[in-house]
């Protein structure tokens, strides 16, 4: 697998959020990163679902790590990404958000919308996603990695005929204790 430590990502983008991924791939490059980018040709990239399968099944074979996506408003190539196997695909509009959707929910895709998002901000976004892991930065709160962990797996291993079958309920409702929050966190 291509890893981030290792800086490898894997990008796609529909037609309206080409330009930005040209921007943060650009971007990645100078800073060492190699990129993949499954749709290089704006001429011939997909519609924005079929973008997010590309991307999207770098992540469920077991290829890459961490994935970029963008289109328009990054909820649509988000969607697509999501149903496939593996992929716990977040969309990110603020520096706080993409960062937290990394150390928080372990997401390994982060999609952007290109009709709102400006470079620097992206930049900054892939950045923060890119280089952050589930439960880094909150080594002083206590309980936070065992509780997002837990989230992690549930989703990671969900299976819905089993929770249809337990009237709706996980299997094992167990909840990590999560401390209180410290004093000054930001984000």
């Amino acid at each position: 697998m291509k890893t981030t430590q290792d800086k490898y990502v894997v990008v796609g983008a529909d037609f309206a959020g080409f330009p930005l991924k040209e921007a943060v791939k650009a971007h990645l490059i100078e800073r060492g990163w190699s990129v993949e980018d499954v749709t290089p040709d704006l001429d011939t990239v997909p519609m924005y679902h079929r973008a997010g399968f590309l991307v999207g099944a770098k992540i469920a074979e077991g290829e890459y790590e961490k994935a970029l996506a963008f289109c328009g408003t990054g909820m649509g190539i988000h969607i697509a990404a999501s149903k496939l196997p593996h992929v716990h695909a977040a969309v990110a509009e603020t520096l706080p958000a993409a960062k937290r959707a990394a150390t928080a929910n372990n997401a390994n895709l982060l999609a952007m919308g290109a009709y709102w998002t400006g470079v620097r901000l992206a930049n900054g976004m892939a950045d923060a996603f890119l280089e952050s892991s589930l439960g880094e930065g909150y080594e002083d709160w206590a309980g936070f990695y065992e509780y997002h962990r837990l989230g992690y797996d549930e989703c990671e291993n969900f299976d819905y005929e089993a929770y249809k079958a337990a009237g709706f309920q996980v299997a094992d409702p167990s909840v990590p204790v999560l401390g209180p929050e410290p004093v000054g966190l930001a984000y």
